[in-house]
Protein backbone atom coordinates (compact mmCIF):
# COMPACT_ATOMS: atom_id res chain seq x y z
CA UNK A 1 0.00 0.00 0.00
CA UNK A 2 1.23 3.49 -0.84
CA UNK A 3 0.04 6.82 0.58
CA UNK A 4 0.38 8.78 -2.62
CA UNK A 5 -1.95 11.70 -2.24
CA UNK A 6 -3.59 14.06 0.23
CA UNK A 7 -5.90 17.03 -0.27
CA UNK A 8 -8.36 19.33 1.45
CA UNK A 9 -11.23 17.48 -0.21
CA UNK A 10 -11.49 14.11 -1.93
CA UNK A 11 -14.43 13.74 -4.32
CA UNK A 12 -15.40 10.16 -5.15
CA UNK A 13 -16.95 10.04 -8.60
CA UNK A 14 -16.29 12.25 -11.63
CA UNK A 15 -19.82 12.41 -13.00
CA UNK A 16 -21.51 15.71 -13.64
CA UNK A 17 -22.34 16.29 -9.95
CA UNK A 18 -18.98 15.35 -8.51
CA UNK A 19 -17.06 17.21 -11.19
CA UNK A 20 -19.04 20.42 -10.74
CA UNK A 21 -18.64 20.18 -6.95
CA UNK A 22 -14.88 19.76 -7.49
CA UNK A 23 -14.84 22.65 -9.96
CA UNK A 24 -16.58 24.98 -7.50
CA UNK A 25 -14.19 24.09 -4.68
CA UNK A 26 -11.03 24.22 -6.81
CA UNK A 27 -11.92 27.67 -8.12
CA UNK A 28 -11.79 28.88 -4.51
CA UNK A 29 -8.21 27.65 -4.14
CA UNK A 30 -9.17 24.49 -2.24
CA UNK A 31 -7.06 21.44 -3.10
CA UNK A 32 -9.25 18.70 -4.56
CA UNK A 33 -8.61 15.14 -5.69
CA UNK A 34 -11.27 13.34 -7.75
CA UNK A 35 -11.23 9.55 -7.69
CA UNK A 36 -12.94 7.92 -10.67
CA UNK A 37 -13.31 4.15 -10.87
CA UNK A 38 -13.54 3.99 -14.64
CA UNK A 39 -11.29 4.90 -17.58
CA UNK A 40 -10.89 8.17 -19.46
CA UNK A 41 -12.39 8.32 -22.97
CA UNK A 42 -13.06 11.19 -25.37
CA UNK A 43 -16.03 12.21 -27.48
CA UNK A 44 -14.36 11.35 -30.78
CA UNK A 45 -13.71 7.75 -29.75
CA UNK A 46 -17.24 7.34 -28.38
CA UNK A 47 -18.76 8.76 -31.57
CA UNK A 48 -16.69 6.39 -33.68
CA UNK A 49 -17.71 3.47 -31.46
CA UNK A 50 -21.36 4.32 -32.06
CA UNK A 51 -20.90 4.60 -35.81
CA UNK A 52 -19.30 1.16 -35.84
CA UNK A 53 -21.73 -0.47 -33.40
CA UNK A 54 -24.11 -3.06 -34.85
CA UNK A 55 -26.61 -2.18 -32.09
CA UNK A 56 -27.75 1.35 -32.89
CA UNK A 57 -30.64 1.04 -30.42
CA UNK A 58 -28.30 0.19 -27.53
CA UNK A 59 -27.16 3.44 -25.94
CA UNK A 60 -24.58 1.62 -23.81
CA UNK A 61 -22.76 -0.04 -26.72
CA UNK A 62 -20.36 2.85 -27.54
CA UNK A 63 -19.07 3.13 -24.00
CA UNK A 64 -15.99 1.33 -22.65
CA UNK A 65 -16.56 -1.61 -20.37
CA UNK A 66 -13.74 -2.12 -17.90
CA UNK A 67 -13.48 -5.34 -15.86
CA UNK A 68 -12.15 -3.41 -12.86
CA UNK A 69 -15.08 -0.94 -12.91
CA UNK A 70 -18.02 -2.77 -14.47
CA UNK A 71 -21.40 -1.24 -15.12
CA UNK A 72 -24.70 -2.91 -16.04
CA UNK A 73 -24.91 -4.28 -19.58
CA UNK A 74 -28.10 -5.82 -20.98
CA UNK A 75 -27.44 -6.25 -24.72
CA UNK A 76 -26.81 -8.48 -26.51
CA UNK A 77 -27.16 -10.28 -23.18
CA UNK A 78 -27.10 -9.25 -19.54
CA UNK A 79 -23.83 -9.32 -17.65
CA UNK A 80 -25.82 -9.60 -14.38
CA UNK A 81 -23.69 -6.93 -12.72
CA UNK A 82 -26.80 -5.41 -11.17
CA UNK A 83 -28.40 -8.43 -9.50
CA UNK A 84 -32.19 -8.45 -9.79
CA UNK A 85 -33.69 -9.62 -6.50
CA UNK A 86 -37.32 -8.99 -7.47
CA UNK A 87 -40.17 -8.80 -7.56
CA UNK A 88 -40.03 -6.21 -10.37
CA UNK A 89 -37.02 -5.79 -12.71
CA UNK A 90 -34.99 -2.61 -12.34
CA UNK A 91 -32.66 -2.52 -15.33
CA UNK A 92 -30.70 0.60 -14.43
CA UNK A 93 -28.16 1.76 -17.00
CA UNK A 94 -25.23 3.90 -15.99
CA UNK A 95 -21.67 4.46 -17.14
CA UNK A 96 -18.58 4.16 -14.95
CA UNK A 97 -15.97 6.33 -16.66
CA UNK A 98 -14.62 9.87 -16.40
CA UNK A 99 -17.66 12.11 -16.77
CA UNK A 100 -20.20 9.46 -15.81
CA UNK A 101 -23.63 8.72 -17.19
CA UNK A 102 -24.51 12.13 -18.66
CA UNK A 103 -22.33 11.29 -21.63
CA UNK A 104 -25.44 9.56 -23.00
CA UNK A 105 -28.31 11.57 -21.57
CA UNK A 106 -31.02 13.57 -23.39
CA UNK A 107 -29.75 16.74 -21.63
CA UNK A 108 -33.10 17.40 -19.97
CA UNK A 109 -32.33 19.77 -17.10
CA UNK A 110 -35.57 20.50 -15.28
CA UNK A 111 -36.15 22.06 -11.89
CA UNK A 112 -38.66 20.41 -9.60
CA UNK A 113 -41.88 22.27 -8.75
CA UNK A 114 -42.09 23.99 -5.34
CA UNK A 115 -44.95 21.64 -4.40
CA UNK A 116 -42.77 18.60 -5.19
CA UNK A 117 -40.73 19.45 -2.11
CA UNK A 118 -43.70 19.33 0.28
CA UNK A 119 -45.95 16.58 -1.06
CA UNK A 120 -46.50 15.00 2.34
CA UNK A 121 -47.80 18.25 3.78
CA UNK A 122 -49.93 19.01 0.72
CA UNK A 123 -51.12 15.56 -0.36
CA UNK A 124 -50.35 13.15 2.48
CA UNK A 125 -47.96 11.00 0.43
CA UNK A 126 -44.19 10.61 0.20
CA UNK A 127 -42.07 12.88 2.36
CA UNK A 128 -41.20 16.56 2.55
CA UNK A 129 -37.75 17.91 1.75
CA UNK A 130 -35.74 19.54 4.56
CA UNK A 131 -35.18 22.61 2.37
CA UNK A 132 -37.49 24.90 0.45
CA UNK A 133 -37.53 25.67 -3.24
CA UNK A 134 -36.42 29.24 -2.51
CA UNK A 135 -33.31 27.97 -0.70
CA UNK A 136 -32.33 25.88 -3.72
CA UNK A 137 -33.25 28.41 -6.41
CA UNK A 138 -29.92 30.33 -6.52
CA UNK A 139 -28.04 27.08 -6.95
CA UNK A 140 -30.41 25.99 -9.70
CA UNK A 141 -29.49 29.13 -11.58
CA UNK A 142 -25.77 28.64 -10.95
CA UNK A 143 -26.06 25.12 -12.36
CA UNK A 144 -27.99 26.38 -15.40
CA UNK A 145 -25.30 28.94 -16.20
CA UNK A 146 -22.54 26.33 -15.94
CA UNK A 147 -24.43 23.86 -18.12
CA UNK A 148 -26.00 26.25 -20.62
CA UNK A 149 -29.69 25.56 -19.98
CA UNK A 150 -32.74 26.88 -21.82
CA UNK A 151 -36.44 26.20 -21.56
CA UNK A 152 -39.97 27.53 -21.41
CA UNK A 153 -40.28 30.30 -18.77
CA UNK A 154 -43.84 29.12 -17.96
CA UNK A 155 -42.84 25.57 -16.97
CA UNK A 156 -44.11 25.85 -13.39
CA UNK A 157 -40.77 26.38 -11.63
CA UNK A 158 -40.33 30.01 -10.48
CA UNK A 159 -37.16 31.80 -11.55
CA UNK A 160 -35.29 34.80 -10.19
CA UNK A 161 -33.45 35.30 -13.49
CA UNK A 162 -34.10 34.34 -17.14
CA UNK A 163 -32.57 31.23 -18.65
CA UNK A 164 -28.98 31.86 -19.73
CA UNK A 165 -29.86 30.76 -23.26
CA UNK A 166 -32.83 30.74 -25.63
CA UNK A 167 -34.18 27.30 -26.67
CA UNK A 168 -33.13 25.42 -29.79
CA UNK A 169 -35.51 26.21 -32.67
CA UNK A 170 -38.66 24.10 -32.88
CA UNK A 171 -38.66 21.06 -35.10
CA UNK A 172 -41.55 20.69 -37.54
CA UNK A 173 -42.88 17.81 -35.45
CA UNK A 174 -42.86 19.89 -32.28
CA UNK A 175 -44.57 22.80 -34.00
CA UNK A 176 -47.37 20.63 -35.38
CA UNK A 177 -47.97 18.88 -32.07
CA UNK A 178 -48.21 22.29 -30.37
CA UNK A 179 -50.64 23.62 -32.97
CA UNK A 180 -52.87 20.57 -33.22
CA UNK A 181 -53.10 19.82 -29.49
CA UNK A 182 -53.93 23.39 -28.42
CA UNK A 183 -57.66 23.13 -29.33
CA UNK A 184 -57.85 20.09 -27.06
CA UNK A 185 -56.53 22.07 -24.09
CA UNK A 186 -53.00 20.68 -24.20
CA UNK A 187 -50.08 23.11 -23.93
CA UNK A 188 -46.91 21.73 -25.50
CA UNK A 189 -43.85 23.49 -24.09
CA UNK A 190 -40.23 23.26 -25.08
CA UNK A 191 -38.27 20.93 -22.81
CA UNK A 192 -35.75 22.41 -20.41
CA UNK A 193 -32.37 21.24 -21.70
CA UNK A 194 -28.63 21.80 -21.38
CA UNK A 195 -28.24 22.09 -25.14
CA UNK A 196 -26.73 25.02 -26.99
CA UNK A 197 -28.93 27.10 -29.27
CA UNK A 198 -25.93 29.32 -30.00
CA UNK A 199 -22.20 29.16 -29.40
CA UNK A 200 -21.82 28.96 -25.63
CA UNK A 201 -18.87 28.26 -23.39
CA UNK A 202 -16.67 27.43 -26.37
CA UNK A 203 -19.06 24.82 -27.74
CA UNK A 204 -21.19 24.99 -30.92
CA UNK A 205 -24.95 25.24 -31.34
CA UNK A 206 -27.10 22.15 -31.92
CA UNK A 207 -27.18 21.33 -35.64
CA UNK A 208 -29.97 18.73 -35.45
CA UNK A 209 -27.99 15.49 -35.61
CA UNK A 210 -30.78 13.74 -33.65
CA UNK A 211 -28.04 11.79 -31.91
CA UNK A 212 -28.43 13.25 -28.40
CA UNK A 213 -28.40 9.70 -27.10
CA UNK A 214 -26.00 7.96 -26.95
CA UNK A 215 -23.61 10.81 -27.83
CA UNK A 216 -23.84 14.33 -29.21
CA UNK A 217 -21.11 14.18 -31.88
CA UNK A 218 -20.30 17.92 -31.66
CA UNK A 219 -20.66 18.61 -27.90
CA UNK A 220 -23.63 20.92 -28.41
CA UNK A 221 -25.11 19.51 -25.22
CA UNK A 222 -23.45 19.58 -21.84
CA UNK A 223 -22.23 16.41 -20.14
CA UNK A 224 -20.03 15.20 -17.30
CA UNK A 225 -16.95 14.92 -19.48
CA UNK A 226 -17.03 18.69 -19.98
CA UNK A 227 -17.54 19.16 -16.24
CA UNK A 228 -14.59 16.89 -15.40
CA UNK A 229 -12.32 18.83 -17.74
CA UNK A 230 -13.47 22.11 -16.18
CA UNK A 231 -12.60 20.76 -12.72
CA UNK A 232 -9.13 19.76 -13.88
CA UNK A 233 -8.63 23.13 -15.56
CA UNK A 234 -9.52 24.79 -12.24
CA UNK A 235 -6.78 22.81 -10.48
CA UNK A 236 -8.45 19.61 -9.30
CA UNK A 237 -6.42 16.42 -9.70
CA UNK A 238 -8.40 13.59 -11.32
CA UNK A 239 -7.21 10.00 -10.88
CA UNK A 240 -8.93 7.62 -13.31
CA UNK A 241 -9.16 3.83 -12.82
CA UNK A 242 -9.23 4.33 -9.04
CA UNK A 243 -11.85 1.94 -7.67
CA UNK A 244 -12.66 3.05 -4.13
CA UNK A 245 -13.59 -0.02 -2.11
CA UNK A 246 -13.46 1.31 1.47
CA UNK A 247 -13.72 4.52 3.42
CA UNK A 248 -11.67 4.49 6.62
CA UNK A 249 -12.79 6.29 9.79
CA UNK A 250 -11.16 7.15 13.11
CA UNK A 251 -12.47 6.46 16.62
CA UNK A 252 -14.64 9.60 16.47
CA UNK A 253 -16.29 8.57 13.22
CA UNK A 254 -14.47 11.08 11.03
CA UNK A 255 -13.44 9.76 7.63
CA UNK A 256 -9.67 9.80 7.34
CA UNK A 257 -8.92 7.98 4.07
CA UNK A 258 -10.32 6.50 0.89
CA UNK A 259 -8.75 3.19 -0.16
CA UNK A 260 -8.81 2.28 -3.83
CA UNK A 261 -7.67 -0.44 -6.19
CA UNK A 262 -5.98 0.19 -9.51
CA UNK A 263 -6.88 -2.17 -12.41
CA UNK A 264 -4.23 -4.66 -11.27
CA UNK A 265 -5.66 -4.62 -7.74
CA UNK A 266 -2.77 -2.66 -6.36
CA UNK A 267 -3.96 -0.80 -3.27
CA UNK A 268 -3.69 2.93 -2.67
CA UNK A 269 -4.77 5.32 0.05
CA UNK A 270 -5.80 8.97 -0.20
CA UNK A 271 -6.24 11.19 2.84
CA UNK A 272 -8.16 14.45 3.18
CA UNK A 273 -9.85 16.80 5.61
CA UNK A 274 -13.24 16.23 4.01
CA UNK A 275 -14.74 13.69 1.64
CA UNK A 276 -17.57 14.07 -0.87
CA UNK A 277 -19.24 10.88 -2.08
CA UNK A 278 -20.54 11.74 -5.54
CA UNK A 279 -21.18 8.44 -7.28
CA UNK A 280 -24.73 7.64 -8.35
CA UNK A 281 -27.63 6.38 -6.24
CA UNK A 282 -26.52 2.76 -6.62
CA UNK A 283 -22.72 2.89 -6.45
CA UNK A 284 -22.68 5.37 -3.52
CA UNK A 285 -24.76 3.26 -1.11
CA UNK A 286 -22.78 0.24 -2.27
CA UNK A 287 -19.57 1.89 -1.05
CA UNK A 288 -21.13 2.92 2.25
CA UNK A 289 -22.27 -0.66 2.86
CA UNK A 290 -18.86 -2.02 1.81
CA UNK A 291 -17.20 0.22 4.40
CA UNK A 292 -18.83 -1.49 7.38
CA UNK A 293 -16.61 -1.78 10.45
CA UNK A 294 -16.82 -2.89 14.07
CA UNK A 295 -18.00 0.59 15.01
CA UNK A 296 -20.47 0.75 12.09
CA UNK A 297 -21.54 -2.83 11.40
CA UNK A 298 -24.44 -1.74 9.13
CA UNK A 299 -22.12 0.35 6.99
CA UNK A 300 -21.12 3.98 7.13
CA UNK A 301 -23.72 6.75 7.48
CA UNK A 302 -26.30 4.08 8.25
CA UNK A 303 -27.35 4.48 11.89
CA UNK A 304 -30.85 5.11 10.51
CA UNK A 305 -30.79 1.85 8.55
CA UNK A 306 -31.87 3.78 5.45
CA UNK A 307 -28.71 3.61 3.31
CA UNK A 308 -29.80 1.98 0.06
CA UNK A 309 -33.50 2.24 0.91
CA UNK A 310 -36.21 4.29 -0.83
CA UNK A 311 -34.80 3.60 -4.30
CA UNK A 312 -36.77 5.56 -6.88
CA UNK A 313 -36.75 6.17 -10.60
CA UNK A 314 -39.35 7.26 -13.16
CA UNK A 315 -41.28 4.34 -14.65
CA UNK A 316 -42.95 4.89 -18.04
CA UNK A 317 -45.62 3.45 -20.25
CA UNK A 318 -45.96 4.59 -23.85
CA UNK A 319 -47.98 4.84 -27.03
CA UNK A 320 -46.82 4.52 -30.63
CA UNK A 321 -49.25 5.55 -33.38
CA UNK A 322 -49.43 6.74 -36.97
CA UNK A 323 -50.22 10.43 -37.48
CA UNK A 324 -52.45 11.50 -40.38
CA UNK A 325 -49.78 13.84 -41.74
CA UNK A 326 -46.03 13.35 -42.33
CA UNK A 327 -44.03 14.93 -39.50
CA UNK A 328 -40.68 13.25 -40.20
CA UNK A 329 -39.26 12.79 -36.71
CA UNK A 330 -35.47 12.63 -36.70
CA UNK A 331 -34.32 16.19 -37.25
CA UNK A 332 -33.32 18.22 -34.20
CA UNK A 333 -33.28 17.12 -30.53
CA UNK A 334 -34.65 13.66 -29.80
CA UNK A 335 -36.92 14.91 -27.00
CA UNK A 336 -37.90 18.51 -27.83
CA UNK A 337 -41.23 19.15 -26.08
CA UNK A 338 -43.64 17.89 -23.46
CA UNK A 339 -47.02 18.29 -21.76
CA UNK A 340 -46.79 19.28 -18.12
CA UNK A 341 -50.39 19.74 -16.97
CA UNK A 342 -50.40 16.59 -14.82
CA UNK A 343 -47.21 17.25 -12.89
CA UNK A 344 -49.16 18.59 -9.91
CA UNK A 345 -52.64 18.69 -8.43
CA UNK A 346 -54.87 17.34 -5.68
CA UNK A 347 -54.99 14.01 -7.55
CA UNK A 348 -51.51 13.28 -6.16
CA UNK A 349 -53.19 12.10 -2.98
CA UNK A 350 -54.59 9.21 -5.02
CA UNK A 351 -52.31 8.49 -7.97
CA UNK A 352 -48.93 9.40 -9.37
CA UNK A 353 -48.20 12.63 -11.20
CA UNK A 354 -46.40 12.58 -14.52
CA UNK A 355 -45.07 14.55 -17.47
CA UNK A 356 -45.72 13.45 -21.07
CA UNK A 357 -42.70 13.51 -23.39
CA UNK A 358 -43.11 13.79 -27.16
CA UNK A 359 -40.42 11.90 -29.03
CA UNK A 360 -38.67 13.36 -32.06
CA UNK A 361 -36.26 10.42 -32.39
CA UNK A 362 -35.83 9.02 -35.88
CA UNK A 363 -38.27 6.17 -36.52
CA UNK A 364 -36.33 4.55 -39.37
CA UNK A 365 -34.68 1.82 -37.31
CA UNK A 366 -37.77 0.85 -35.31
CA UNK A 367 -39.99 0.93 -38.40
CA UNK A 368 -37.56 -1.17 -40.42
CA UNK A 369 -37.16 -3.74 -37.65
CA UNK A 370 -40.93 -4.06 -37.23
CA UNK A 371 -41.52 -4.46 -40.98
CA UNK A 372 -38.83 -7.12 -41.32
CA UNK A 373 -40.38 -8.99 -38.39
CA UNK A 374 -43.73 -8.81 -40.22
CA UNK A 375 -42.14 -10.38 -43.31
CA UNK A 376 -42.36 -7.30 -45.53
CA UNK A 377 -39.66 -7.15 -48.21
CA UNK A 378 -38.79 -5.78 -51.65
CA UNK A 379 -40.43 -2.67 -53.11
CA UNK A 380 -43.18 -2.80 -50.49
CA UNK A 381 -40.56 -2.71 -47.70
CA UNK A 382 -39.07 0.49 -49.13
CA UNK A 383 -42.51 2.08 -49.46
CA UNK A 384 -43.57 1.10 -45.95
CA UNK A 385 -40.33 2.34 -44.37
CA UNK A 386 -40.84 5.69 -46.07
CA UNK A 387 -44.40 5.96 -44.80
CA UNK A 388 -43.75 4.85 -41.23
CA UNK A 389 -40.60 6.94 -40.84
CA UNK A 390 -42.67 10.01 -41.70
CA UNK A 391 -45.89 9.22 -39.83
CA UNK A 392 -44.94 7.07 -36.83
CA UNK A 393 -45.01 8.98 -33.53
CA UNK A 394 -44.41 8.00 -29.91
CA UNK A 395 -45.30 9.36 -26.49
CA UNK A 396 -44.15 8.30 -23.05
CA UNK A 397 -44.49 9.59 -19.53
CA UNK A 398 -42.06 10.40 -16.75
CA UNK A 399 -43.93 9.26 -13.63
CA UNK A 400 -43.32 9.91 -9.98
CA UNK A 401 -42.46 6.92 -7.81
CA UNK A 402 -42.90 7.51 -4.10
CA UNK A 403 -40.18 6.62 -1.59
CA UNK A 404 -40.66 3.11 -0.22
CA UNK A 405 -38.10 1.58 2.19
CA UNK A 406 -38.68 -1.83 0.63
CA UNK A 407 -37.30 -0.62 -2.70
CA UNK A 408 -33.60 -0.79 -2.03
CA UNK A 409 -29.99 -1.36 -3.02
CA UNK A 410 -28.06 -4.06 -1.16
CA UNK A 411 -24.79 -5.95 -1.55
CA UNK A 412 -25.27 -9.11 -3.58
CA UNK A 413 -23.45 -12.44 -3.28
CA UNK A 414 -21.78 -11.89 -6.66
CA UNK A 415 -18.32 -10.33 -6.97
CA UNK A 416 -16.65 -8.42 -9.78
CA UNK A 417 -13.16 -8.98 -11.18
CA UNK A 418 -11.55 -7.19 -8.22
CA UNK A 419 -13.50 -9.29 -5.72
CA UNK A 420 -15.87 -6.45 -4.77
CA UNK A 421 -19.53 -7.42 -4.18
CA UNK A 422 -21.81 -6.14 -6.89
CA UNK A 423 -25.05 -4.31 -6.08
CA UNK A 424 -28.40 -6.05 -5.85
CA UNK A 425 -31.77 -4.33 -6.19
CA UNK A 426 -35.14 -5.10 -4.64
CA UNK A 427 -37.89 -3.23 -6.49
CA UNK A 428 -41.65 -3.23 -6.91
CA UNK A 429 -44.49 -1.07 -8.21
CA UNK A 430 -47.45 0.17 -6.18
CA UNK A 431 -51.12 0.80 -6.97
CA UNK A 432 -50.26 4.50 -6.79
CA UNK A 433 -48.14 4.03 -9.93
CA UNK A 434 -50.60 1.69 -11.66
CA UNK A 435 -53.39 4.25 -11.26
CA UNK A 436 -51.16 6.97 -12.69
CA UNK A 437 -50.30 4.77 -15.66
CA UNK A 438 -54.00 4.19 -16.35
CA UNK A 439 -54.57 7.96 -16.39
CA UNK A 440 -51.65 8.35 -18.79
CA UNK A 441 -53.25 5.89 -21.23
CA UNK A 442 -56.40 8.04 -21.21
CA UNK A 443 -54.34 11.12 -22.04
CA UNK A 444 -52.39 9.34 -24.80
CA UNK A 445 -55.66 8.28 -26.43
CA UNK A 446 -56.96 11.87 -26.47
CA UNK A 447 -53.67 13.17 -27.88
CA UNK A 448 -53.59 10.54 -30.63
CA UNK A 449 -57.14 11.47 -31.65
CA UNK A 450 -56.20 15.15 -31.94
CA UNK A 451 -53.26 14.11 -34.14
CA UNK A 452 -55.48 12.00 -36.40
CA UNK A 453 -53.84 8.91 -34.99
CA UNK A 454 -54.40 5.37 -36.24
CA UNK A 455 -52.82 1.99 -35.56
CA UNK A 456 -52.44 2.75 -31.84
CA UNK A 457 -49.88 0.46 -30.11
CA UNK A 458 -49.80 0.85 -26.33
CA UNK A 459 -46.99 -0.64 -24.28
CA UNK A 460 -47.92 -3.79 -22.38
CA UNK A 461 -50.08 -3.08 -19.30
CA UNK A 462 -48.11 -3.41 -16.07
CA UNK A 463 -44.75 -3.51 -17.90
CA UNK A 464 -43.03 -0.18 -17.54
CA UNK A 465 -39.91 1.28 -19.02
CA UNK A 466 -37.18 2.82 -16.90
CA UNK A 467 -35.79 6.33 -17.33
CA UNK A 468 -32.43 5.83 -15.55
CA UNK A 469 -33.08 8.57 -12.97
CA UNK A 470 -31.72 6.84 -9.85
CA UNK A 471 -32.84 8.69 -6.73
CA UNK A 472 -33.59 8.33 -3.05
CA UNK A 473 -31.10 5.81 -1.66
CA UNK A 474 -29.36 8.22 0.75
CA UNK A 475 -32.17 10.61 1.51
CA UNK A 476 -31.66 14.01 3.08
CA UNK A 477 -33.72 14.99 6.11
CA UNK A 478 -33.68 16.74 9.44
CA UNK A 479 -34.15 13.59 11.51
CA UNK A 480 -31.08 11.31 11.77
CA UNK A 481 -33.40 8.41 12.53
CA UNK A 482 -34.96 8.35 9.04
CA UNK A 483 -32.41 10.01 6.77
CA UNK A 484 -28.74 9.72 5.82
CA UNK A 485 -27.66 13.35 5.32
CA UNK A 486 -28.81 16.73 6.57
CA UNK A 487 -30.13 19.60 4.49
CA UNK A 488 -26.61 20.43 3.27
CA UNK A 489 -25.64 16.88 2.32
CA UNK A 490 -23.50 16.26 5.41
CA UNK A 491 -23.85 12.73 6.82
CA UNK A 492 -25.53 12.67 10.22
CA UNK A 493 -23.02 10.05 11.40
CA UNK A 494 -19.79 11.55 10.04
CA UNK A 495 -19.12 15.26 10.29
CA UNK A 496 -16.62 15.39 7.40
CA UNK A 497 -18.42 13.11 4.94
CA UNK A 498 -20.76 14.79 2.46
CA UNK A 499 -22.88 13.20 -0.23
CA UNK A 500 -23.59 14.94 -3.56
CA UNK A 501 -25.73 12.67 -5.69
CA UNK A 502 -29.21 12.11 -7.05
CA UNK A 503 -29.43 9.62 -4.17
CA UNK A 504 -29.96 12.38 -1.57
CA UNK A 505 -33.24 13.51 -3.16
CA UNK A 506 -36.10 12.60 -0.77
CA UNK A 507 -38.62 12.26 -3.63
CA UNK A 508 -38.33 11.79 -7.38
CA UNK A 509 -40.93 14.31 -8.65
CA UNK A 510 -41.75 14.09 -12.38
CA UNK A 511 -38.59 15.36 -14.03
CA UNK A 512 -35.08 14.17 -14.80
CA UNK A 513 -33.00 14.37 -11.64
CA UNK A 514 -29.68 15.70 -12.96
CA UNK A 515 -30.14 19.46 -12.60
CA UNK A 516 -31.56 19.11 -9.10
CA UNK A 517 -28.64 16.91 -8.06
CA UNK A 518 -26.16 19.44 -9.46
CA UNK A 519 -27.92 22.30 -7.65
CA UNK A 520 -27.89 20.34 -4.39
CA UNK A 521 -24.22 19.50 -4.95
CA UNK A 522 -23.30 23.15 -5.50
CA UNK A 523 -25.16 24.04 -2.31
CA UNK A 524 -23.19 21.32 -0.50
CA UNK A 525 -19.92 22.66 -1.91
CA UNK A 526 -20.82 26.18 -0.81
CA UNK A 527 -21.60 24.99 2.72
CA UNK A 528 -18.49 22.80 2.91
CA UNK A 529 -16.20 25.65 1.86
CA UNK A 530 -17.74 28.03 4.40
CA UNK A 531 -17.94 25.72 7.40
CA UNK A 532 -15.50 22.83 7.11
CA UNK A 533 -12.34 24.26 5.54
Amino acid sequence: MTDNYSADVVVIGSGIVGSLVAHRLAKQGISVIILESGPRFDRGAITENFRNSPRKNDFMSPYPFSPWSPHPVYKPQSNDYLVQMGPYPYAAEYIRMVGGTTWHWAAQAWRVLPNDMKIHTLYGVGRDWPISYDELEPFYYEAEVKMGVSGAPNNGSPRSQPFPMEPVAESWLQQRFRERLAPGGYEVIVNTTARNSRNYDGRPACCGNNNCMPICPIDAQYHGGIAAQAAEDAGAKLIANAVVYRLEHDEKGRIVAAHYYDPDKGTHKVTAKNFVLAANGIESPKLLLLSASDKYPQGLANSSGTVGRNLMDHPSNSLTFDCDEPLWPGRGPMSPGSINSLRDGAFRSDYASFRIDISNASQVLSATSALLAEGVYGIDLDKQINYRAAHQMSLKNVMELLPDPENRVVLSDRKDALGIPTPGVIYHMSDYVHKGMARAVEEYTKIAKLMGGSNLRFSKPGIYGNNQHITGTMSMGNDPHDSVVDAFGRCHDHENLFIASTGVMPTSATVNSTLTAVALGLRTADHLAKTAL
